[in-house]
């Protein structure tokens, strides 16, 4: 590592979200193609992409620094925030930088940033390492406006909160203030016995990136690009120079740039990925989990029993399939280590039902688990329709187990509300997610930043084909229509729009929330990642999106809010008002109400959830359902292949008898039966 001259210590990527256009493996690419052995993530004010920052580099053998760029709330006489650079050593100092951060985020947000207390540092500083931000820090500030006693007294005390971890930091990046305060900070590290270190604020990969980062920037702050007024902070020069450039940037200074070297030696921080943190359940009695859990999951399936099977002799006939099931199921869980998840999942779900909160019946592959029929978790006995607990969980296949859990869109909230009186509001949020700047939509931020017209920017936009509701790609929109190649080529302005907007596209926009993503963590969530409230919302996510707080080990639960569940209690209230003796319960309604089949026969199915489209509604009165078995099938059958390849037909014409129903094999006749011989649900192929 010695023998290499420099590692890039100050990086603004693309999650920087208001001034950063580098791509994080771009970034990593860079680095291990010009031979530097470290890179720094250091992104304004927040963690968003540090652990695909962290993959993407030692994807490519670069060692990850983590840190961040710090806004430092002014004190006393100051009249504006400045800047810190940290950068994380080891498991104490990213704890202590997810605290700053959160802390700032949910504390003290001002506008657009958020600012970090002094007095926060002096706690929560050990195990990072301080680099003074340079012409933009506290103590490069003091310095440009001649106060070298002031600069003096804050070199002194940021090198108390960070003993023998705090840099003096200098910058040569072409801007106006750079050199004045190289001159002024050398002498300064001189008289204190502080080290100084060169860093160079990235903010694109290539020089020819400038123009968009700007844009970049303009889009975020609602300026125009031309605006003669518009404050310049960025130079061309911000761009990932080589170690050669900047040893030979500062050849004045070679101590500044092998003190790079030294930091990254220093950083040393190893985040454990891929093994999921279970929050702790506490057991009613004070049983071990495990234990509760199989007693929790017979007991349930007795009350499923005797609903199911009324007659005492018919349930003692059954009884040996459901137990059997069922202990297969309970010897896998607790083989993978799950008991805990399907026990908080279960007591949520019982609490919204007693509290006046819908709960969705189940779906997707959780259906297939007797346990979770037996918790209360879904509705659905998975033994009458073949459903596979392996689909759900695979021993061989190890992931975490995840229910889609629809919830009321009206009463969702306390549901969630519960769930943080439950584990403690330090333990609880919710996702975040990121907006990105996707074909459509750059094309009309682009323009408005060129100062196009909305009418000349929207024309562009409607020319991007769009795909199973997703725009193609501006290349691809080009290949796939050519009105758009042809005016690239004949109008200047569309040349200029698209060589502006392409650079620009994917790239991060906005933060946002994951629409039902819930965190539940074993202890505070800042143990595993920093946390981020939008200023002006009491809405308080995790800074890192689903994939990375899977991979930092923390269990998100799907809490959806799902409309159609709020029409049907409301309409089951309008029915019971008329009742109040004989009230109907969803629960127990039975599956044979020829007058529900005729609805679905004529297709009279506006508003009824995944069964109102248009094609929907010729596929159903084509095939006619007369029973629940075809109601599973016409949701199963509705999908692009099925429909290219002649099943939909087959399964039409054997239904109505009109076909020959081929079984291809005795032994498959009684997995088949159901759909007339047709292949139509995975299950059936495991089977």
């Amino acid at each position: 590592m010695s023998r290499m001259p420099f590692v890039h210590l100050r990086t603004h990527s693309e999650y920087s979200v208001v001034d950063g256009t580098l791509r994080i493996d771009e970034a990593a690419a860079a680095a291990r193609k010009d031979g530097q052995p470290a890179l720094a993530i250091t992104d304004l004010d927040n963690l968003f992409g540090a652990v695909k920052f962290y993959k993407a580099c030692r994807g490519k053998g670069v060692k990850p620094i983590i840190g961040a760029d710090l806004w430092l709330e002014p004190e006393g006489q100051e009249k504006q925030a400045s800047r810190l650079l940290v950068l994380v050593q080891d498991k104490t100092g990213y704890l202590n930088l997810s605290n700053l951060l959160a802390r700032a985020w949910t504390e003290n947000a001002q506008r657009t940033t958020a600012w970090v207390k002094w007095e926060w540092l002096e706690s929560l500083g050990g195990g990072l390492i301080a680099l003074s931000g340079a012409d933009m820090g506290a103590v490069g500030q003091a310095l440009l406006a001649g106060d070298p006693e002031r600069a003096t007294q804050l070199a002194q005390r940021l090198a108390g909160i960070f003993p023998g971890r705090f840099y003096l930091e200098v910058q040569r990046a072409g801007l106006a203030t750079h050199e004045a305060h190289v001159r002024a900070t050398v002498p300064l590290a001189a008289q204190l016995g502080l080290p100084v270190v060169a860093t160079h604020p990235v903010q694109f990969l290539e020089p020819d990136d400038y123009d968009a980062h700007e844009a970049r920037v303009c889009i975020a702050e609602g300026e125009l690009l031309a605006n003669p007024k518009r404050v310049r902070r960025f130079s061309r020069d911000q761009y990932f120079k080589s170690a050669a450039e900047m040893a030979q940037l500062f050849a004045d200074l070679p101590s500044a740039v092998e003190n790079t070297l030294e930091i990254a030696r220093r950083c040393n921080l190893s985040l454990v990925l891929g093994k999921p943190q279970l929050p702790d359940f506490p057991t009613p009695d004070g049983s071990p989990i495990e234990a509760y859990f199989r007693t929790a999951s017979h007991a349930g399936l007795e009350q499923r029993l005797v609903h199911l099977y009324p007659a005492p002799a018919e349930r003692e006939r059954q009884r040996p399939t459901y137990v059997q099931r069922l202990d297969f199921e309970i010897e896998t869980i607790l083989k993978m280590g799950f008991p805990g998840y399907f026990l908080i999942v279960s007591d949520f779900i019982t609490w919204a039902k007693a509290n006046g909160c819908p709960v969705g019946p189940g779906r997707g592959s959780g259906a297939g688990s007797l346990v979770a029929f037996s918790l209360g978790i879904t509705d659905i006995d998975p033994i009458p329709y073949a459903l596979l607990f392996e689909r759900f969980l695979n021993p061989e296949r190890v992931s975490m187990p995840d229910f889609d859990i629809d919830f009321c869109q009206d009463n969702r909230y306390k549901v969630i509300e519960y769930v943080r009186r439950r584990y403690g509001e330090q333990a609880v949020s919710q996702i975040a997610t990121f907006g990105t700047m996707a074909s459509k939509a750059v094309i009309r931020d682009a323009g408005r930043v060129l100062d196009m017209s909305y009418t000349f920017c929207d024309q562009l936009s409607k020319l991007i084909p769009v795909v199973q509701n997703k725009p193609v790609s501006l290349a691809k929109a080009r290949e796939s229509e050519p009105l758009l190649a042809e005016r690239e080529r004949q109008e200047d302005e569309v040349r200029e729009l698209l060589a502006l907007a392409e650079p620009l596209e994917d790239l991060t926009r906005n933060v946002g929330m994951h629409a039902g993503g819930v965190l539940i963590a074993p202890g505070r969530l800042t143990d595993f990642c920093p946390l981020y409230k939008a200023p002006g919302t009491d809405s308080v996510v995790s800074q890192y999106d689903k994939d990375d707080v899977e991979a930092v080990g923390l269990v998100k639960f799907d809490f959806l809010g799902l409309r159609n569940l709020t029409i049907i209690q409301l309409a089951v209230e309008y029915v019971n008002a008329g009742r109040p003796h004989d009230p109907i319960r969803l629960d127990t309604l039975a599956f044979n109400d020829p007058a529900a089949y005729q609805v679905l026969k004529d297709a009279n199915t506006t508003a009824i959830f995944q069964v109102e489209g248009d094609g929907m509604k010729k596929l159903l009165k084509k095939l006619a359902p007369d029973r629940f078995e075809d109601i599973i099938a016409v949701l199963a059958l509705y999908r692009p292949g099925p429909l290219g390849s002649g099943m939909v037909d087959d399964f039409i014409l054997r239904k109505k008898g009109l076909g020959e129903i081929d079984y291809f094999h005795p032994d498959l006749k009684q997995t088949l039966e159901p759909t007339y011989g047709v292949i139509v649900y995975q299950e059936q192929v495991m089977q």
